[in-house]
């Protein structure tokens, strides 16, 4: 497979040949590249003959050496600290936009990303495969009518979603109406790669043979009082022609008073026949505060060539609040808090009591004494089933001009967990800073040390304290880039 340091050389070759001018064609190319170097460690399996084991006072073995052992007839079964691992994950992203083809409103997009991992033979998650097309579309826009071709994504009240394939848009900007409709060859939920890629292909013999076939309609309609959208999504697998799934969604916004917004949405699954997700949040935004309420309901979505959808997912409920006050000038006070509460599983658990709620508090501040300094702090803690947490972080930002600023940040947090040991104790000190020498480059790095206790009563406690160091570079180059326009937008309804 190609290298990422040839990738991205080959990439910026293609990019640059084909977005070299002729005439009146321009365009434009931001590259992005982050590394990172992270260590971490796992758990290995191990085993000792059962002669060996030490039989405790209260009942349970240990090995020689401390580790809780699960033993049976002829040997012991027991989990050791795995060896450290050092991954150093390379990320590089490259944006092109091209337009001026002698069309007008026929533009280009592109974005693609190459990663790899420099480490110590470690596969570092999300660098396989290397070189991956995010997008890559052919667009013409007009007044009325919007087409793309091509690998695009789309995002609305279904979640974000990837296609290879065609959209085309109607709208009367005068009347506030907009619909959409597009068909291709989906991705899978939330990468750019498609569901028959060998990354994606945990469950072997379950992962389907051919990629689906998605298509939708979303229409909208939008005016000074009230924002509303309809949906609706199926994918179909060809091999067999039957869905994969089936949604439809509705989402709505209301504006009554100039202080006060209403938004609302909620999905349905065809393919399950069972209530999606819901919300609805009561906003209020006054001079120097906001405050907010509402109610979701949140049930996870599978496909249903996927064998998760057979366990059942329990949907929760949360009942969340919040507010933001600027008592004076340069500071900002900010809270939050939720109560959550899973539905019945219908599960029978006589001799093991289980919660099935628990709720979330955050607050904090941000200072601003001069235009040179911002400091920023908080707490949030949370219980619920399984497991708890709480901490605070802080951060001071020394913004020494517009092209260089520094912050120091740490922060500290406790999280028991309740079904099993290695309750843990997080502390993090670290610095990163952004220097911009021109408009065009931004250079930027970052250090860190985590330092975490694991609290266990044997020989398992892992040691996972590390430095973690990151850089980062982005800069953009085009045709005329610092004095051309953008392409021309679409124009939309001006709402009064």
């Amino acid at each position: 497979m190609m290298t990422a340091q040839r990738g991205l050389l080959v990439a910026g070759i293609l990019l640059v040949l084909g977005g070299s001018p002729a005439g009146a064609q321009q365009y434009r190319v931001r590259v992005d590249s982050r590394m990172q170097g992270v260590s971490w460690r796992g758990v290995a399996a191990d085993s000792i003959p059962r002669a060996q084991a030490v039989l405790q006072p209260g009942g349970g073995f240990l090995t020689p050496d401390g580790h809780a052992a699960t033993c049976q007839q002829s040997f012991c079964y027991f989990f050791r600290a795995g060896d450290v691992r050092r991954g150093l994950p390379w990320v590089s992203q490259v944006d092109l936009a091209g337009w001026g083809f002698g069309v007008q409103g026929l533009s280009l997009r592109a974005n693609a990303r190459v990663a790899t991992d420099l480490g110590d033979g470690a596969t570092w998650p999300g660098t396989q495969p290397e070189v991956q097309l995010v997008e890559g579309y052919l667009e013409y826009a007009s007044r009325g009518v919007t087409t793309r071709a091509g690998r695009q994504f789309l995002s609305s009240r279904l979640g974000a979603y990837g296609l290879d394939g065609g959209l085309v848009t109607v709208r009367d900007a005068d009347r506030g109406l907009e619909l959409s409709s597009y068909i291709g060859w989906g991705l899978a939920r939330g990468v750019a790669l498609p569901v028959t890629d060998p990354a994606l292909n945990p469950l072997q013999d379950f992962q389907p043979r051919d990629r689906q076939i998605v298509a939708g309609l979303d229409a909208g309609v939008t005016s000074r009082l009230v924002d509303a959208r309809l949906e609706y999504r199926r994918e179909v697998d060809p091999a067999v022609d039957y869905f994969v799934s089936e949604r439809a969604a509705a989402s709505l916004a209301i504006r009554p008073l100039a202080p006060v917004s209403i938004t609302a949405g909620g999905e349905y699954d065809l393919a399950f026949g069972e209530t999606g997700s819901a919300d609805v949040t009561i906003g209020w935004i006054g001079r120097g505060y906001t405050l907010s309420t509402g109610w979701r309901r949140y049930r996870p979505f599978f496909d249903l060539w996927t064998i998760w959808g057979a366990f059942s997912p329990v949907p929760h409920h949360t009942m969340h609040a919040a507010a933001s006050v600027t008592a004076v000038p340069g500071l900002t006070l900010r809270g939050r808090g939720e109560r959550y509460q899973f539905e019945d599983a219908g599960a029978n658990t006589p001799t093991v009591q289980v919660e099935s709620e628990g709720w979330r508090v955050s607050s904090g501040a941000t200072w601003t004494p001069t235009q040179a300094w911002v400091l920023d702090g908080g707490y949030h803690a949370e219980f619920g089933p399984g497991a708890a947490s709480r901490g605070v972080d802080l951060r001071a930002t020394w913004i020494a001009s517009q092209a260089f600023w520094i912050s120091a940040h740490g922060a500290r947090m406790k999280r028991p967990l309740e079904l099993r040991y290695s309750d843990s104790d997080l502390t993090v000190f670290g610095v990163d800073a952004e220097y911009r020498p021109t408009p065009r480059w931004r250079l930027g790095g970052e250090a860190a040390s985590w330092r975490e206790k694991r609290d266990r009563n044997d020989a398992g406690a892992l040691d996972w304290n590390q430095v973690r160091v990151a850089a980062r570079i982005s800069f953009f180059f085009g045709s005329n880039a610092d004095r051309l326009p953008l392409p021309p937008a679409v124009r939309t309804r001006e709402i009064p």
